[in-house]
């Protein structure tokens, strides 16, 4: 029977009634939401058990040198010397990583550093460790980490969605802390008991964890960026690869050439190599103003460490939050971190010092995060070792030059006179390079743009 006629405006629901247009779901913003994927819960486990297991071997290894020569600087000495090949050969260990499958070097690298650790407890164990041959294990243990780190990276990146990889690296800043304080507690009571060779046998077991995990990783199909990307020039990695040692440094000069030539990643470098010599070394510069101008002991210092730490965590959960960071972002925070730096240098007390190192931590975590983020996803899939590597390189020379710099401008200026002259050089440095990027691009450097996508819970 044909149904009656009906009239427009019975047809036509009132618009105060009319039921809300479909809408796609929003998306996921929890800080824990890389965790529903179930390789990433068996990775962040592996991770946890790999960092104590590191702090366990580097707690028990400053004892160890200590104890074999008495001498504080050749502990120092034998830090850099694991951290030397990073320095000089992390672009050629990030082009080993994109040349070769990624999944299988992480595995042969994570045994890799197993073997030399349990190696390293043996001949400790056996009485048989000097310290020069303490000191080859560690430039050993420093190469291999050449090829280990960026392939450990990016495989923890192959698991995850790309807009959940923020999430991803936000607990892996939870779980690295995680794993330092447990290390170092563990080290302290493994060496008490078994000595020194217990702590390296638990270091090597724990790389051994990690590499019978990996084969069981579920790896997700790379997705695009949505950014136009430069067509690396001249060779493909795959094909490199098997042109012998000429085309392997090609491939190396290939990946330093890329990331000088992107303006993002150079943009990046600067800013984190400004906060992290002027802005980062906290356990010089608050140790500083604590014990000095503020008249604390080692207790307040702890505390305030204590608090820092916190900040640090609370700032990985609102890290988690982030889903497309940008440069403008990180050079937004790095900023905020600067000024407040620069009004913490006046704190008159204690407990202001207190107020003002939380926000600290929390901008130098989150700022942290994005950058990482950004580092890892802006490169096209093929180069993403080789910046990897580069940034390695780069960011151990920062590492290694921020310390004595530092004395040195606390010696010269005191240490409240090195906190504020550091976060204003800081934001002098992010400001000129605003000023530079807007004649360049003709707009502002912090103005929201289609590439500073930042979508965080209101």
């Amino acid at each position: 029977m044909p149904s009656p006629a009906v009239s427009s405006d019975q047809r036509s629901p009132r618009p105060d009634r009319s039921p809300r247009p479909d809408r796609s779901p929003r998306p996921d913003r929890s800080p824990w939401r890389c965790l529903r994927h179930p390789s990433m819960r068996w990775w962040s486990l592996a991770n946890l058990v790999s960092n104590a297991g590191t702090w366990m071997q580097l707690t028990a290894q400053n004892l160890l040198v200590l104890q074999l020569t008495g001498s504080a600087a050749l502990t120092g000495v034998c830090l850099a010397v694991q951290a030397a090949p990073g320095l000089l050969l992390g672009p050629a260990g990030g082009a080993v990583v994109d040349a070769w499958p990624r999944r299988r070097t992480a595995a042969v690298s994570q045994a890799l550093l197993a073997a030399v650790a349990l190696a390293t407890a043996a001949l400790l164990a056996l009485g048989m460790l000097g310290v020069p041959v303490l000191l080859v294990l560690a430039a050993l243990t420093g190469f291999i980490a050449t090829v280990d780190g960026p392939a450990c990276a990016l495989l923890g990146n192959d698991l995850v969605p790309r807009r959940d990889l923020p999430s991803a690296i936000a607990l892996g800043s939870v779980v690295h802390s995680a794993g330092r304080l447990a290390g170092v507690a563990l080290a302290g009571v493994a060496t008490a008991a078994l000595g020194a060779a217990a702590a390296y046998a638990a270091n090597g077991l724990s790389f051994l964890f990690v590499a019978a995990v990996i084969p069981f990783l579920r790896l997700l199909p790379a997705e695009p960026t949505g950014i136009a990307e430069p067509t690396p020039t001249p060779t493909p990695v795959s094909v490199a690869a098997g042109k012998g040692r000429a085309a392997r440094r090609g491939a190396t000069r290939e990946g330093l050439a890329f990331f000088a030539g992107r303006p993002r990643l150079v943009a990046l470098a600067v800013i984190s190599a400004v906060s992290a010599v002027l802005g980062r070394n906290y356990a010089l510069t608050l140790a500083a103003l604590v014990t000095g101008p503020l008249h604390g002991g080692a207790g307040a210092y702890g505390a305030i460490s204590t608090v820092l730490a916190v900040g640090g965590i609370a700032g990985a959960v609102l890290a988690g939050r982030l889903q497309r960071p940008s440069v403008r972002l990180i050079a937004a925070l790095a900023a905020a971190g600067a000024v407040l730096q620069a009004v913490a240098a006046f704190s008159p007390t204690l407990l202001l010092l207190a107020v003002l190192v939380v926000p600290m931590a929390v901008v130098e975590t989150v700022s942290d995060t994005a950058a990482t983020t950004v580092l890892q996803t802006d490169p096209p899939a093929a180069m993403r070792g080789r910046v990897l590597g580069t940034w390695r390189s780069i960011s151990t020379a920062w590492g290694l030059a921020g310390p004595p710099l530092l004395g040195l401008l606390l010696q010269a200026a005191g240490p409240r006179g090195a906190l504020a002259l550091g976060g204003l050089v800081i934001t002098a440095v992010i400001g000129a390079g605003a000023l530079a990027h807007r004649r360049r691009t003709g707009r502002p450097l912090l103005a929201p743009g289609p590439t500073a996508e930042v979508a965080m819970a209101a």
